[in-house]
């Protein structure tokens, strides 16, 4: 079953009103049929151009892949890393003509450049938004409103009971026999409230395209974002006494870091994190991004096609194996079943150029690919968050991703209408996002793993989707009350363009 859906790894904080950030792509050339000859047929290459990453995927099986190999080398290729499970190798290149090059020889289904900037020459254009700290006194006074069985700060996340996770939490807070990957820019596992859960054996660093160990290397270096720290508290924050509360509070988490210092998150990091996870146990992943350095990835270029071909490899892989993949929808305010969208802001690594796309030929990745659960945002009341993309078919579930307060106000004790989470050094702060609505359906994941620890993929899915509430489309939709429609909702009760099968729910999750 295809699981349609929109990753958008910018994330976004609210701080005053709506600064959102998004990307979209390209209209892309039509794919010529590329003859092949056998590979001992590429001659050396000495041309040199920038050093671009490409990814190359093979068919044929292992004596394909050696003989792909061997042509790599001959056309100017630097091997990575080869992942022969799924018959994708990293490679990196000087030559500009080593896609076009290696698409010819026997084996080779597909190859292209992940990236349109050279290497470690990108510089993120995406617009930053500071997220909103955790005041002082709201800090002291959540303390002094927090029950006996409630973390202190546990008052101010109005998420919690929008989902009944802290219901759920009186019958199970999960087992650490379950880890949640969040594949992100890196998660601080000294926070006070993340240490007590985190899984050093689960994390790694996957930036190159290959995964490195180094005790550490997940973390976020100084000045990187705390993007994926605030989304591993949603998850997991220990029920310690400290701090807030995740989702699925009694679940390990892990870290696998796959964007670069600035910011992006390319094919090869990408493939690497599922792969990864998919290897070493991991039984969800959250995926709260969208692929660089297009928005939407076009199967019908050459070059676009080969990265939509890695990374389908890899979540199909990896959901195959058992690991339950959860996506964020995106923050555009799109309708992503629409017939076409305009996208002006890819390729985000160089100069973007306008385009129209489909997104069926287009696909938004990873999330409008297979073996992804797509999550679309709600805020405080419920709704839609304002930027929140959504689409008919493309939207599974919806969870709390936070709003403007003025459009969704929380009500109290909470006091503010975004996601209140961890962020590095041992600090918490909010932010808004379908960034932040994916982890709270990866922690009902987690529970539903922890009381059905022999289910498959396919299984969670279903019981996180029948377990949805149901939530009707609002009619109309008009979020900041100016007398006009924001978006259209279409679909019935139980399965609609907004919400897909409804508001994601903890308790349901945790009753056998």
């Amino acid at each position: 079953m295809a699981h349609l859906g929109t990753g958008r790894g910018r994330v976004l904080a609210l701080p005053a009103g709506l600064a959102l950030t998004a990307s979209l792509g390209l209209m892309p050339a039509a794919a010529a049929a590329v003859p092949q000859t056998e590979a001992p047929a590429v001659a050396s290459v000495r041309t040199v151009g920038p050093k671009l990453s490409y990814v190359v995927n093979v068919s044929g099986g292992n004596a394909a892949a050696k003989a792909v190999k061997k042509a790599i080398s001959q056309a100017g290729g630097e091997i990575v890393t080869s992942y022969d499970k799924i018959g994708v190798i990293v490679v990196h290149s000087t030559n500009p003509e080593f896609a076009k090059t290696i698409r010819t020889v026997r084996g080779v289904k597909s190859a292209g450049a992940t990236r349109t900037a050279p290497l470690a020459a990108a510089s993120t254009t995406d617009v930053r938004v500071a997220e909103q700290p955790l005041s002082a006194k709201d800090a002291r006074e959540a303390a002094a409103k927090a029950e006996e069985d409630e973390d202190p700060f546990q008052p101010l996340q109005w998420d919690l009971p929008a989902i009944q996770a802290d219901k759920a939490h009186e019958k199970t807070l999960g087992s650490k026999k379950v880890t949640v990957a969040v594949i992100d820019t890196g998660v601080d596992d000294t926070h006070p409230d993340l240490a007590p859960n985190f899984d050093t054996a689960a994390s790694a660093n996957c930036v190159s395209g290959k995964a490195d160990t180094t005790p550490g290397s997940w973390r976020p270096a100084a000045g990187e974002s705390d993007h994926g720290t605030h989304v591993a508290g949603t998850i997991a924050a220990a029920k310690n006494g400290v701090g807030i509360t995740g989702v699925a509070p009694g679940v390990k988490v892990s870290g696998i870091k796959v964007s670069t210092p600035d910011g992006f998150f390319y094919t090869e990091a990408v493939v690497c994190g599922f792969m990864w996870a998919a290897e070493n146990g991991v039984e969800v992943t959250n995926n709260s991004y969208y692929v660089d350095p297009w928005q939407f990835t076009c199967k019908n270029d050459l070059d676009q096609g080969a990265l939509v071909e890695a990374l389908q490899r890899a979540t199909s892989y990896a959901w195959d194996k058992g690991t339950v993949n959860v996506a964020a929808a995106g923050n555009a305010r799109t309708d992503l079943a629409a017939d076409e969208v305009t996208d002006t802001t890819s390729p985000n690594d160089t100069t973007p150029v306008e385009r129209k796309v489909d997104p069926s030929v287009c696909p938004d990745v990873p999330t409008m690919l297979d073996g992804v659960i797509t999550v679309s945002a709600t805020g405080a009341k419920d709704l839609k968050s304002s930027y929140s993309n959504y689409g008919l078919g493309v939207v599974d579930i919806a969870a709390p991703g936070g709003d403007s307060t003025v459009y969704q106000p929380p009500q109290a004790p909470a006091t503010n209408g975004l996601i209140l989470s961890t962020l590095p050094g041992g600090k918490y702060g909010y932010k808004a996002g379908t960034s932040m609505a994916s982890p709270h359906v990866a922690g009902v994941a987690a529970l539903i793993k922890s009381t059905h620890p022999s289910a498959s993929a396919d299984k969670v899915e279903r019981l996180i989707t029948s377990q949805a509430e149901s939530t009707a489309c609002p009619e109309p939709y008009d979020i900041n009350g100016d007398g006009t429609v924001d978006a259209v909702c279409t679909g019935g009760v139980d399965d609609n363009s907004f919400y897909g099968a409804g508001l994601t729910n903890a308790l349901r999750a945790v009753r056998k």
